[in-house]
């Protein structure tokens, strides 16, 4: 059965910019991260889904057991969904399924690089904004040509520094090119990252 999402979808003005895929933190919604997606890309159509689990009732993509641990069947269980979900999403708002770039915050940033390790091609890229490690692979999937910007706060509570890099490890080992930019920031985003995030998006995906 195809997986049906609520969601937004917000049209593009180019036909050859890729799709923004906006994933939201715990809490949000399908609105929170349209307005981002703008910033990084005025021309890209935006899909924006909302998570379908619920922990004390905010929406997530995928459950966790605390803070920092995720419940590992129920994030291969989702991650699933959500690549048969863009897969049904792709007809529907007739966007190319191969050109679609995440763009994720904290809990979304997460599901988005579980896309990327264990989904490899249904994702070309992603803006991983305050991103964990979601899972170890056993054998990291061949990434090449996945481009992917990784932005991280040194003063974040919740994201250890270790966990932003250990990422960047894996995503490499299987061949993606990675951008890992620090700021002097907690878990919450700067201005300027968004501003990173739109120069990085114009220099890999030129109009």
């Amino acid at each position: 059965m195809a997986v049906e999402m609520i969601h937004r979808f917000v049209p593009g003005a180019s036909l050859t910019a890729p799709t923004i895929l906006a994933l939201h933190g715990t809490g949000g919604d399908e609105n929170d991260l349209i307005p981002l997606a703008r910033m990084v890309s005025a021309d890209s159509a935006v899909l924006s889904p909302r998570g379908r689990v619920l922990e004390n009732g905010m929406p997530r993509f995928f459950r966790r057991l605390a803070e920092g641990v995720f419940d590992q069947e129920d994030l291969k269980l989702r991650t699933a969904e959500l690549a048969d979900f863009l897969s049904t999403a792709a007809r529907q708002h007739a966007f190319d399924p191969s050109r679609i770039v995440a763009l994720g915050y904290s809990n979304g940033a997460n599901i988005a690089a579980s896309l990327l390790l264990s989904k490899p091609g249904v994702l070309a890229g992603g803006i991983l904004l305050r991103a964990m490690v979601p899972f170890e692979p056993d054998a990291v999937q061949d990434l090449h040509g996945a481009r992917v910007l990784l932005s991280a706060g040194r003063q974040d509570p919740i994201v250890p520094a270790s966990q932003t890099t250990r990422l960047a490890e894996v995503l490499r080992q299987g061949g993606a090119d990675v951008t890992l930019s620090w700021s002097d920031a907690g878990h919450a985003l700067l201005p300027r990252e968004m501003e990173q995030a739109a120069r990085w998006f114009a220099d890999r995906y030129p109009s």
